[in-house]
């Protein structure tokens, strides 16, 4: 299976797909609670559903419906999950506070960090020593492991809930959306084992809350999600010319270094919750509160596949199509 796709949300089902006909080949039962995180370890071999105060881990090379390993303790739901570059630990955040590291192979628990307020979203830095967690308080905190403490802690905007953080692959820049739309961007400079971080510039991405915030894969284009039912494109390239066409609700006037529109995905009927790039950046897979999960072609904004099967709102994607090493 060169190619990995996977939704789920609040059917309590975790569904399979074969990317390119559109067909759903797996369903995996999610019965205690809704699914709201996907991720599909870097060997291919696993997928972690978050849902209410659990990760359950399945083998997806079996045709075993029942978890082989099941990560309990947090005492809310899990919002966001992620594993090391070479799967021998994994991050998770909670509605309950904490950020949490999780031994793969034993479920126990490494480090426990302690944010006192609902934490929305989890990364791990490129560099596999740092933990970078966003949350309902509005701060982006960043957990160094090797100290076991937070080295930097960021406010955006006072009081608005940080909803998405995702850095990039090449641990250059670091990105942040908010419930006010806003998009805020670091630059994340490495001297020895010192991270960092200079403002590069914040703009207005959306009219309504940032649900999801994606870097892609070759760090040329930053995908925002959002509760105005679209998803969005943005070049990283600063001097990139900036598409209003269709978008007047955007500001014309752009910030200096404001990230340029590339493009706005505009089919969904209701949230778009998540999303995931292709390895090679070209593709967008976005799930959304209308049932649905599309495929986008980038280069044409087009949407060619859709994905349909799931009962109720889909809320997380998981897409893996890295060749194998």
């Amino acid at each position: 299976m060169s190619v990995i796709l996977c939704t789920a949300g609040y059917d309590h089902t975790i569904r399979f797909w074969e990317a390119l006909s559109g067909i759903c080949h797996r369903t995996i039962q999610h019965p205690e609670s809704q699914v709201n995180r996907l991720c599909i370890s870097p060997d291919k071999r696993y997928l972690a559903a978050a849902g209410h105060q659990k990760v359950k881990l399945f083998d997806i090379r079996s045709s075993n419906p029942s978890p082989v390993m099941t990560f309990a303790g947090h005492t809310g739901n899990v919002t966001g999950v992620t594993f090391h570059c070479e799967g021998k630990w994994m991050v998770t955040c909670s509605e309950d506070g904490w950020v949490k590291v999780w031994q793969t192979k034993d479920g126990s628990i490494q480090r426990s960090y302690d944010h006192g307020i609902p934490v929305n979203d989890v990364v791990i830095h490129p560099n596999q020593g740092e933990v970078i967690a966003c949350d309902r308080g509005g701060n982006v905190r960043i957990w160094d492991l090797g100290e076991n403490k937070c080295t930097h802690q960021l406010v955006p905007e006072e009081d608005v809930s940080v909803s998405s953080v995702t850095v990039a692959s090449d641990g250059t820049l670091l990105c942040a959306g908010n419930n006010s739309g806003n998009i805020y961007v670091w630059r994340m400079l490495q001297n020895r084992d010192i991270t960092s971080l200079i403002p590069v510039t914040s703009f207005q991405a959306h009219n309504a809350y940032v649900t999801r915030v994606l870097l892609s894969p070759d760090v040329r284009h930053l995908a925002t999600c959002s509760a105005d039912h679209n998803a969005r494109i943005w070049s990283v390239d600063p001097a990139a010319p900036h598409i209003v066409k269709g978008n007047e609700n955007l500001p014309t006037e752009r910030k200096p270094g404001a990230f340029p529109l590339e493009s706005s995905l505009e089919s969904h009927q209701r949230w778009v919750w998540d999303c995931a790039f292709s390895a090679d950046s070209a593709y967008l897979v976005t799930a959304s509160s209308d049932h649905y999960a599309r495929l986008w072609e980038l280069g044409t904004q087009a949407v060619i596949r859709q994905y349909n099967g799931h009962h109720r709102g889909a809320v997380c994607v998981a897409l893996n199509d890295y060749s194998e090493r």
